[in-house]
């Protein structure tokens, strides 16, 4: 950045708009285009401001600041009964449970981020995954959440939610021209209550086994216009020709691994491919579900497979037993187990983070 002086010396206007406050430290920081905050010369901090440095935070007093009332019985009727004199705050559960929802909440401005869920393994729960993160995404957010099934295998996708629509992706794919609007496109999804668009994939496995690089590029581009996150339940053929749209389109990335020996070295060996062929920081900024209600989790060290996937992605979150998730059946995300609903919301809050990042 020019020093200031030598703009007012030479009579040329000084640009101040790359200039932000510091809300730690109250130091005016020049920001650079990869987000980087640079101390900015004396002579323009004692310069004029941008309007930018006029912010909420900076300017209003505690008193005019929203008040947060309390949630919990005791400590909500405190600050009743004092008028709002004594704000006991939130307990440390709240917050937590305050922290996770801005983390998922946060915001993600551009273009639509795309999340493939897969492994090379069938059977551990790729599906259940990818709905989970997905409804614990739509309850936070208040933009769309899609999750497309992509599985060349004959996708079961669809069936863990409610079932609105009859229409796949194949539908999608030769009505194309046709689907100018959110409005039709929706008629093409199942919406589950917490708001997760669902896309099923083609139950005749021949027409699903035929879904290719070029078809998913088609729906991918559609569903780009309306949804902000677009999760992708992948098959097991880490080979296929989808698969190289997949990851080429991806911004995120979910392994699932289950709690078996074998499980565990093929995800495992998922991630070594990836690396292998172009995808290593995908890899790096992944992240692990452990799938621990696979057969065989009762029998092994879960510690050490997580160590082992800590040294290869970003985090690990364990996905426990839920006799609803075992059944395989439609998910009702509030009749979960309170631990089930908490391990995805945090599987979510760390995609999001990946996301926004």
């Amino acid at each position: 950045m020019r020093n200031a002086s030598e703009d007012f010396s030479s009579g040329e206007k000084a640009d101040f708009s790359d200039l932000e406050l510091d809300p730690e430290t109250g130091q005016i920081v020049s920001v650079s285009a990869d987000g980087e905050q640079v101390p900015v010369d004396p002579v323009i901090q004692e310069a004029s401001e941008p309007a930018s440095m006029l912010t909420a935070d900076r300017l209003l007093r505690d008193e005019a600041r929203p008040r947060v009332v309390p949630e919990t019985f005791w400590r909500r009727t405190l600050y009743k009964l004092t008028f709002g004199k004594i704000n006991p705050g939130d307990n440390k559960k709240v917050r937590a449970r305050r922290n996770l929802d801005t983390r998922i909440n946060s915001n993600l401005e551009g273009e639509t981020r795309f999340v493939p869920v897969l492994t090379r393994k069938g059977g551990v729960g790729k599906t259940t995954i990818t709905t989970l993160i997905g409804m614990a995404m739509a309850l936070v957010r208040e933009d769309r959440i899609l999750a497309i099934d992509a599985n060349p295998d004959r996708g079961t996708l669809a069936e863990r939610v409610e079932q609105k629509s009859e229409r796949t992706v194949r539908d999608v794919v030769k009505k194309a021209g046709g689907i100018t609007s959110f409005t039709v496109f929706s008629d093409y999804v199942s919406r589950d209550k917490t708001r997760l668009d669902v896309l099923a994939s083609d139950t005749d496995p021949m027409l699903s086994e035929a879904f290719d690089e070029g078809d998913y590029n088609v729906v991918a581009d559609i569903a780009s216009r309306y949804y902000s996150v677009c999760l992708t339940d992948c098959g097991t053929g880490i080979v296929h020709s989808v698969m190289r749209a997949i990851l080429l389109r991806a911004d995120g990335l979910v392994i699932v691994s289950g709690g078996s020996v074998d499980e565990a070295k093929l995800a495992s060996e998922t991630l070594t491919w990836l690396e292998s062929n172009g995808f290593g920081d995908l890899v790096k900024n992944s992240v692990v579900a452990l799938n621990t209600a696979t057969y065989g989790t009762q029998l092994v060290k879960l510690d050490e497979i997580e160590n082992h996937f800590k040294t290869r992605v970003r985090a690990v979150v364990r996905i426990p037993y839920d006799p609803m998730l075992a059944a395989g059946a439609a998910i009702q995300f509030d009749k979960l187990h309170p631990a089930t609903r908490q391990a995805a919301r945090d599987l979510a809050a760390l995609v999001v983070d990946g996301l926004a990042a």
